[in-house]
């Protein structure tokens, strides 16, 4: 039982990194600098699929918590 939650952990953290590598920056270059630009609201991204992948990300981020608990309270 603990070596699948174990091996599931290792698939989610790999999925959140590559979800977290897939973000934006928060400045695009010189304009980012000076906050000119985006046109962006206060929580981030305006596009759909800025929006989805921030839904992904806490998503798998919310699983990896639970599987670190779930993991401590089996061992």
């Amino acid at each position: 039982m603990v070596g699948f939650f174990s091996a599931t952990q290792v698939v989610i953290s790999i999925v959140v990194i590559l979800l977290i590598l897939l973000h934006s920056g928060k400045d695009a270059g010189l304009s980012g600098a000076f906050g000119v630009g985006t046109g962006a609201g206060p929580f981030g991204g305006g596009s759909l699929v800025e929006r989805n992948l921030d839904r992904w990300t806490i998503f798998f981020s919310i699983l990896f918590a639970a599987n670190i608990i779930l993991l401590l309270k089996i061992e």
